[in-house]
């Protein structure tokens, strides 16, 4: 009997010390993640150009840094947020269509090629986007879109690279939908458009949804791309415009506006936070789904 208590004791000190490990590391890494924004977010309120302070919470705070950046002529921000809306906004759409399109093609048809193509599409999506970075600079160059079109080559870099992954996503998620509902709608009479339209569309809206937001996010993270290929500064977009302003090239080197910077920063989040509550109802399903069925 006694033994029995001594191993229930020890199995119930076990789980304690389990789950208090768990706890432990699940609050430090909440530390590391919560509190980076949290310097950002109160940074953005400090009427100085300096983020370092002896607080985290500085002792002054306004709105001023957020009001110079609407007002000021020195500030090109309603312009570049402009910029990234139009680009982001425009490859969120085309790669809805075209992905959308695509995955339904592998998911419902066979034809010569089918398997290989998958297979390309699976070595294109391991492939980061900055390995073609040099690429995209020469080809830019060469057709004359780094001058003169510098915003419809970014749509095309972000729509083209992002295919292969997507529709390899998407696929997957439209192969759980029965193909008995296909089967039935052109025993009705609906050819392939309508089908594809009407019965599987609507069903794919949680899948569908995750892309969206994934599309209309990259324009508005991506810097290395966009800081390549733009060299006219009224075409600049957020994260080039805003990186102006901490390599102190807006004040010609004197000042680095750091505040500014995490003002602006913050801004960004505000659209992307509107797209996630008004696709939120889809998101959950659409993130757990479309894998591995190939």
């Amino acid at each position: 009997m006694n033994d029995v208590r001594r191993h229930d004791k020890a199995c119930r000190t076990k789980n304690f010390l389990c789950a208090a490990g768990m706890y432990l590391f699940l609050i430090v890494v909440c530390i590391v993640i919560i509190y980076p924004i949290l310097w950002i977010v109160f940074s953005s309120f400090n009427p100085s150009q300096s983020m370092f302070s002896s607080t985290l919470v500085p002792k002054e705070m306004n709105l001023d840094n957020y009001i110079w950046l609407f007002t000021n002529p020195d500030s090109n921000y309603l312009l570049w947020f402009k910029n990234s809306m139009k680009i982001s906004l425009i490859v969120m759409v085309l790669q809805l269509i075209l992905v959308s399109f695509t995955a339904y093609a592998y998911s419902r048809f066979n034809f010569r090629g089918k398997k290989f193509g998958l297979l390309i599409f699976m070595v294109l999506q391991i492939l980061p986007l900055t390995s073609a970075m040099i690429a995209f600079y020469a080809l830019g160059i060469l057709l004359g879109l780094v001058q003169n079109h510098a915003h419809a080559y970014l749509i095309a870099i972000y729509v083209g690279s992002a295919i292969p992954g997507n529709t390899y996503l998407v696929k997957g998620y439209l192969d759980n939908i029965p193909k008995e509902l296909d089967e039935a709608a052109h025993l009705d009479g609906a050819g392939n458009f309508t089908t594809f339209f009407r019965i599987v569309m609507p069903l794919a809206k949680p899948i569908l949804a995750v892309q969206a937001l994934w599309a209309f996010m990259t324009p508005l993270q991506d810097f290395v791309i966009a800081k390549l290929i733009i060299r006219d500064p009224n075409l600049n977009t957020l994260a080039v415009g805003l990186q102006s302003f901490v390599s102190g090239s807006m004040t010609g080197g004197s000042q680095m506006q750091f505040t500014k910077f995490a003002a602006g920063s913050l801004l960004i989040a505000l659209p992307i936070a509107l797209l996630y509550v008004f696709l939120q109802k889809y998101l959950i399903s659409g993130l757990t789904a479309g894998g591995t069925k190939g």
